[in-house]
């Protein structure tokens, strides 16, 4: 996966590279193809806002979450992601291939 990260309003520091990255690294573990994501790092007043947009084949995915500390965004921010991801994962898997009684005209 790779991944590009950005800041508006704010420094984007070797750590939150480094974080970003980390995090995103356990995402990209349960998507097995290629995929682009495009993070953006902002800071709006006293709230911290991490959001994500990951380009895969067919559809394009987005999430952001919004919390005190960066570092506590990016972890909302990964965790949602993952949700995304497997469940895109999950409708791309043809579920009907197994054995049906249709299919082998076993019908009781």
């Amino acid at each position: 996966m790779r991944i590009d990260i950005n800041g508006h309003q704010i420094e984007v520091t070797q750590a939150l590279r480094d974080y970003v990255n980390d995090k995103f690294a356990r995402v990209a573990r349960h998507y097995d193809h290629h995929a682009e994501a495009r993070v953006i790092l902002s800071v709006d007043k006293l709230e911290q806002k991490a959001e994500a947009t990951i380009a895969t084949a067919g559809k394009t995915l987005h999430a952001d979450a919004i919390a005190p500390d960066m570092y506590a965004a990016i972890d909302l921010l990964a965790d949602k992601l993952d949700r995304l991801l497997i469940k895109q994962k999950e409708k791309m898997t043809d579920h009907h291939r197994g054995a049906s009684a249709a299919r082998t005209d076993s019908f009781g």
